[in-house]
């Protein structure tokens, strides 16, 4: 069994008050997007949160099959995030991704999927991508438990305790992540400019 986990629960200090994961992209909140560009390569859908953004994540995922998996403490990074996550998964392999990466590709997360044992993540011009990635469930959730019990925040440092599989990704296109309002509004016309191309 595959399980997606969308990570929606970091505090978007750099994009101001509002909540970036229910921010417009294209047709649809963001973390919409993100879930539906998922949502056909696994069986099942978590959406890792805050407590507070409890009904943004339910009015944008109106519709769509998913569990949330609410951060007891929040705003202590994606290495909590994903822990809190796994803990309500179900699948032996969990693909992670964050819901500020609107390109998400659901063909590199077959790839993934097809190399993950501990862990499968892509490597773009040389820098690995652990938020689009895919991790054995087990394996990544004592990996989570560990650096946070030893006081790092750090997803490099949970990485390393699990010797992934890299796979080298020539685009770097999905790994395209919103932290701020200009980014944002640089996404909006990439994808406004795809939908525009398909409509001719």
């Amino acid at each position: 069994m595959r399980t997606g986990l969308v990570l929606a629960g970091g505090a978007s200090t750099r994009f101001g008050e509002a909540d970036k994961s229910t921010a417009p992209v294209g047709d649809r909140p963001m973390v919409r997007r993100v879930a539906d560009r998922l949502a056909g390569v696994v069986d099942e859908l978590v959406v890792n949160c805050r407590a507070d953004q409890r009904a943004g994540i339910a009015s944008a995922l109106d519709g769509l099959d998913y569990r949330l998996a609410v951060d007891p403490v929040p705003d202590e990074g994606p290495v909590a995030g994903m822990r809190t996550g796994l803990r309500v998964a179900r699948g032996d392999a969990v693909g992670v991704v964050a819901c500020d990466m609107p390109h998400a590709d659901p063909g590199l997360f077959e790839r993934l999927f097809d190399r993950a044992d501990t862990a499968a993540v892509p490597r773009a011009d040389g820098h690995l991508q652990p938020l689009h990635a895919v991790y054995g469930r087990h394996a990544a959730r004592f990996a989570c438990d560990r650096t946070l019990a030893d006081g790092s925040r750090k997803l490099a440092d949970a990485l390393a305790r699990l010797d992934p599989a890299v796979v080298d990704v020539a685009d770097a296109t999905p790994f395209t992540n919103v932290n701020t309002k200009a980014d944002l509004l640089r996404v909006r016309g990439t994808i406004d400019g795809e939908s525009a191309s398909k409509s001719i």
